[in-house]
């Protein structure tokens, strides 16, 4: 698996949210790197769908509270990346 990472969808944007959108995409993928990262390499068995709750914490923390507050990725999408740590598909040490 590719690196995990967030596009906004532009459609889906207030003004303000459209002229802040590439620094708000670098904020939240740095994020769920990071976060990746940390589940990755704490993974020790955990059902999917507990490693998809944990890259979802792990990834709110990692933002400011007003972006956190208001994060709320395709969790289909966040469980594939959860699917790819479980299946170990996703290598530590990049």
């Amino acid at each position: 698996m590719s690196e995990p990472h967030i596009t906004l969808d532009p459609r889906e944007l207030d003004q303000a949210q459209q002229h802040l959108r590439g620094p708000l995409e670098e904020q939240l993928n740095s994020a769920l790197r990071v976060a990746t990262e940390r589940v990755r390499a704490e993974y020790a068995g955990e059902p999917v769908e507990e490693v998809c709750r944990r890259l979802l914490d792990e990834t709110r923390a990692g933002l400011h509270h007003d972006i956190a507050e208001g994060f709320n990725p395709d969790m289909d999408e966040l469980c594939r990346v959860a699917v790819a740590i479980v299946r170990r598909e996703i290598p530590g040490d990049r």
